[in-house]
């Protein structure tokens, strides 16, 4: 693992204004409803995660809501509803937002080529990508709703413990 945080420590590096500034959206949202706005592109980002990934994966997305309500003593900032939740895909729909980290790994890998340099235009980049971070995680909901999808951890065991042993597995066929 050190080598991979050594080899790639430039696209850290360039992400930690964004987290510094998501952190800093976490703490206003949280002081002033208004502040809301801040964290609103992140919010869109998710909720089309879920649908996007919903599609794909014949869910069947129903209804998209972008618009904040009250639950509760909580707010729910959006919500994605579909039609057809199977053990199948309940899992990739539900847990679709992380897929949002692709976004500022990407961006940060562009930006960081050969012979790379802070710029204004980083500046503007940093507060666009914070949103993301503070909405790749998926929601206590989105983790229950992922649980329909028990028989992939059957699936993704097997398959890791092929991946694992596939050396041993290979020898031991041949001979």
């Amino acid at each position: 693992m050190p080598a991979l945080l050594c080899s790639h420590g430039d696209i850290l590096l360039y992400l930690v204004p964004s987290i510094a500034t998501a952190f800093l959206f976490w703490i206003l949202s949280g002081a002033h409803p208004a502040f809301f706005l801040l964290t609103a592109p992140g919010t869109l980002c998710h909720e089309l995660a879920h649908f996007g990934v919903g599609l794909l994966t014949n869910a069947e997305p129903t209804n998209i809501s972008l618009f904040p309500r009250r639950k509760g003593k909580v707010w729910e900032l959006g919500s994605v509803t579909f039609a057809n939740l199977r053990w199948y895909n309940a899992a990739p729909a539900a847990l679709a937002p992380l897929l949002i980290l692709l976004v500022p790994f990407a961006v940060a890998a562009w930006r960081t080529g050969p012979g790379w340099h802070f710029a204004p235009l980083d500046l503007l980049i940093a507060v666009l990508l914070a949103p993301q971070f503070l909405s790749f995680w998926p929601s206590p909901v989105d983790w229950r709703l992922a649980a329909r999808s028990w028989p992939w951890l059957l699936v993704l065991g097997a398959g890791g413990a092929l991946w694992i042993w596939h050396a041993q597995l290979l020898q031991a066929m041949r001979g």
